[in-house]
């Protein structure tokens, strides 16, 4: 599933779509196990757009078996630095886009600035990971959007303004942004995104009668990068592996 050309693609762009890393039946046990957690805590009957739950996976044992026996950690692990370990999460974001909500985001944003965590630190993580549960192959229905390569622009500003200043850098830091792009991807894919990566979240321009999308996420932290935060936004590709026998190279790695 994970080749040199995923990598040098992840490395590239900031993100990269694995298609096939769930089996339709583990989609299913995905999506009865949102089922019964948006039936516990249901939006307003009325309610259209985003919808957000986040579970803590030290409080909910089919998370968090349902998290292991998907394998998740197995497939992220070839993107990352040799000898990096990657525990558990602590919390997943369950995350819904009810049709109809016909909107495209004017700007990104970063994880994590707001709030802060306890310490004031940014919460910044390695990579945020997430499973398609619903069809996304086509736009506008619910897809995230990326800013490809935003990640590395970001960590050329952050090495000239320091570290610190991600603290201030709210909703995302002044650096010139390409074309942002709707990820895709069918049911069952897995989606990584660099942490630094410019991201929001999209429009569903289906009717009431659509499918609402699904995906969960969860935002990884590989060991030690509490303690080595600065040093992975200012050194984007610090905490992340190499693609070996192509050297670096993206061509022929599709965009």
């Amino acid at each position: 599933m994970t080749t040199p050309c995923a990598i040098s693609t992840f490395r590239r762009d900031g993100y990269c779509v694995l298609p096939g890393a769930l089996a339709a039946g583990q989609v299913g046990h995905w999506r009865s196990l949102l089922d019964r957690h948006i039936t516990a805590q249901p939006p307003a009957p009325d309610r259209t757009g985003p919808y957000f739950l986040w579970p803590e996976l030290a409080n909910e044992t089919d998370l968090r078996d349902l998290y292991e026996d998907s394998r998740i950690a197995d497939a992220i692990r070839p993107f990352l630095r040799a000898g990096l370990g990657l525990p558990t999460p602590e919390v997943a974001q369950l995350a819904f886009t009810i049709p109809p909500h016909p909107h495209h985001p004017g700007a990104p944003h970063i994880d994590g600035l707001t709030p802060t965590e306890d310490d004031g630190r940014p919460g910044t993580f390695t990579v945020l990971v997430g499973l398609l549960l619903t069809d996304q192959s086509q736009r506008d229905r619910g897809n995230l959007w990326v800013w490809p390569g935003s990640h590395l622009s970001t960590g050329d500003w952050l090495r000239v303004h320091g570290a610190d200043a991600l603290r201030n850098a709210i909703p995302y830091p002044p650096v010139e942004l390409p074309t942002p792009r709707q990820v895709t991807g069918p049911a069952g894919s897995l989606v990584l995104v660099h942490y630094l990566l410019a991201h929001n979240i999209g429009g569903h321009f289906g009717t009431t009668h659509d499918e609402r999308r699904e995906t969960v996420y969860f935002r990884l932290r590989a060991d030690g990068h509490r303690e080595r935060w600065r040093t992975a936004v200012t050194d984007p590709l610090v905490e992340f592996a190499q693609p070996g026998p192509m050297g670096g190279s993206t061509t022929g790695c599709g965009r």
